[in-house]
């Protein structure tokens, strides 16, 4: 994939969310959220602060994250669903949890 964001952005990837409930109803797609969890695909440099210096982002590629439910702007890239956001629309990573991200199809 050739994107490579700007800035502060981020390119985010949401995850699948669960088909079924803790008690094993399945959920219809027509009553599915979008889920507020994702992996971090790609990174920008970072911000600059007052004074004109680099401040690097806390996220990395491969992170597992958390962002708000409006967070971002939905883009297709190669045919995948993508998001674009400022990483302080990120609300936090989840430790351990990278790799064990189911992605969305």
């Amino acid at each position: 994939m050739n994107f490579r964001p700007l800035h502060d952005r981020v390119l985010v990837r949401r995850v699948v969310a669960e088909e079924k409930t803790r008690g094993g109803i399945i959920i219809p797609d027509t009553a599915k959220e979008k889920p507020q969890e994702g992996e971090v695909v790609a990174v920008g440099p970072g911000a600059r602060d007052e004074s004109g210096k680099l401040v690097p982002l806390d996220v990395k590629a491969g992170d597992r994250i958390l962002f708000g439910k409006w967070s971002g702007t939905e883009i297709v890239l190669e045919g995948e669903d993508l998001l674009v956001m400022k990483e302080s629309d990120v609300m936090g990573i989840l430790d351990g949890a990278a790799g064990s991200a189911k992605k969305a199809a």
